[in-house]
């Protein structure tokens, strides 16, 4: 099976509504490695590293979002770093 980086830009109201625990849920249920943060423009942004069919699932799954959030926009981005990651975090920086 062909692993996968990608970067995640998630757009709408997704700060303050827990994006970020739902998006570390979903990667954990996928079995995903990466990382998810808040960025200062108020979106969210993600990495997921991984296989194609459990990456794909994922952004489908960031593109609902939790209950209490509004997804405006999704954008994915192939991501060629090569720094490998144990597990997936949330990132607070």
């Amino acid at each position: 099976m062909d692993k996968l980086r990608v970067r995640l830009n998630v757009r709408g109201m997704v700060q303050g509504v827990g994006y970020r625990y739902f998006v570390k849920r979903v990667a954990d249920a996928y079995g995903l490695t990466g990382w998810v943060k808040n960025s200062s423009d108020g979106s969210v942004e993600v990495v997921f590293d991984g296989p194609e069919p459990a990456i794909s699932a994922a952004v489908q799954m960031c593109r609902r979002g939790p209950a209490a959030a509004v997804v405006e926009d999704v954008v994915v981005m192939e991501d060629v770093s090569a720094d490998p990651f144990d597990g997936f975090t949330i990132r607070f920086d």
